[in-house]
């Protein structure tokens, strides 16, 4: 996503919850990285996977499990964790969350 002047986003609204499902918005993709807001329903969920760069997730409302190199977090609302990059992560909607994605490349 481009943009060519400052955008206001209210990031609570910026994606819905859908019943069943894990939903996501970019905000930003660029070659060092992307910026991306999930929604995820009750007991939703992302499989156990890697990925080549660290990430940062932020919860930016409810409250997620999310377990990095077989060691489980519970995060709530404000509350944030690195997944480094090449380290196994998941994961999960203990109760309705929404989160924002950093992903760095470089």
């Amino acid at each position: 996503m481009s943009r060519k002047s400052a955008e206001l986003i209210k990031l609570a609204s910026f994606v819905n919850y859908q019943d069943g499902a894990v939903v996501s918005r970019e905000i930003i993709n660029k070659p060092i990285g992307t910026v991306t807001v999930f929604a995820f329903d009750k007991d939703q969920g992302l499989s156990e996977h890697t990925a080549p760069f660290d990430a940062l997730v932020h919860i930016i409302e409810g409250k997620a499990l999310i377990t990095v190199a077989e060691t489980p977090h519970e995060l709530k609302e404000g509350e944030m964790i690195v997944m480094p990059a090449n380290q196994p992560h998941s994961l999960k909607a203990v109760q309705r969350f929404k989160m924002i994605l950093i992903m760095i490349r470089a």
